[in-house]
């Protein structure tokens, strides 16, 4: 086919794409054909601007069912699967304590008092209390503290004793006081009030008692000393004042160089389901210091709520016959 048409005279050679005419034979599709490549002088018809040959695709354009790096479809599980195990424990407010050391919190049970989630799952605690210089040093009494840990050492509360300065160096292991139980968040989750009492058998109408609260305001249970001449009784109560279990220690509660042991007994006071040891913490811990190391052992499918009282107990029997005064032991032997 010869170049141009027979009785077309004038029409302009097309371009080549270099700014020459094509040679005579040569062809080059029309504008607008999928592949063609404008002349860079090529204005489209009419001028339009924004016009793009057939098959353009505009910078950043995906096909159809592109999924982006990091996509995942609807249902489908996360790296790692689900079931993995929660980092921390959600919190009301508040910033964590610290976040290495302590226990993760177990799947919420909206028939356990927030907080006490934890104790589901624990048949075993240790409380160690903070050694205070001032008060190993001087002989001054300073508000005691406690970090609760369950058996593998995981922290799972933090205690702290709210008294004052002049009931503290006045009157000794028989002050009144009350203890904030804190959880990771310092929430206070368990509340225990202590009042002044007697603890002697010479005073069976004044015998010492704590009250144990969870959330704070709502009472959950409260310990109870029994009169008696030998070894120190408790009653465990629930909130309703009926006795869950009941709690006897030694006659002589001297830790010398070996544990003193309180059975946790139940309600008859047939069989030992239980113990609160305080564990011999050392020589120089024992001579010099009254921070105590305690451990508190109950039943795992026991009330959660039971459990919270029992750690109150163990902090009454810490303060009634493991307290010094002007670093000077106050034990005794029987309830004299």
């Amino acid at each position: 086919m010869s170049y141009p048409p027979p009785g077309q005279q004038g029409y302009p050679p097309p371009y080549s794409g270099q700014g020459q005419p094509l040679p005579p034979g040569g062809y080059q599709p029309p504008p607008g054909q999928v592949g063609f490549q404008p002349h860079p002088g090529f204005v489209p018809p009419g001028g339009q601007p924004g016009y793009q040959p057939q098959g353009y695709q505009q910078p950043g354009y995906q096909p159809q069912g592109y999924q982006p790096q990091g996509y995942q479809p609807q249902g489908y599980p996360p790296p790692g699967g689900y079931g993995q195990p929660i980092a921390a424990q959600p919190t009301s407010g508040g910033t964590p304590a610290v976040t290495g050391g302590w226990m993760n919190m177990p799947q919420g049970n909206p028939n356990v008092p927030p907080g006490l989630e934890y104790l589901t799952t624990i048949d075993q605690l240790l409380v160690h209390q903070k050694v205070e210089l001032l008060e190993a040093f001087t002989g001054f009494e300073t508000q005691n503290k406690y970090t609760i840990k369950n058996s593998v050492g995981q922290k799972v509360y933090y205690a702290v004793e709210d008294s004052d300065c002049l009931t503290r160096n006045c009157c000794g292991p028989l002050r009144p006081f009350d203890m904030k139980i804190l959880d990771n968040y310092k929430n206070e989750v368990i509340h225990l009030n202590r009042p002044l009492a007697c603890d002697s058998c010479w005073f069976p109408c004044c015998l010492q008692n704590m009250e144990v609260s969870s959330p704070p305001g709502t009472v959950i249970g409260s310990i109870q000393q029994e009169w008696s001449i030998l070894t120190p009784q408790f009653n465990i109560k629930n909130a309703a004042g009926d006795v869950v279990l009941k709690i006897e220690g030694p006659i002589c509660t001297f830790s010398i160089c070996g544990d003193v042991e309180f059975k946790i007994l139940s309600k008859d006071g047939s069989s030992q389901v239980g113990k609160i040891s305080k564990q011999w913490a050392g020589l120089l811990r024992e001579a010099f210091t009254d921070a105590d190391y305690f451990g508190i052992t109950f039943p795992m499918d026991l009330d959660v709520k039971m459990k919270a009282v029992m750690m109150g107990a163990c902090f009454l029997i810490d303060v009634m016959f493991f307290e010094k005064q002007g670093n000077r032991e106050s034990d005794r032997p029987g309830m004299f």
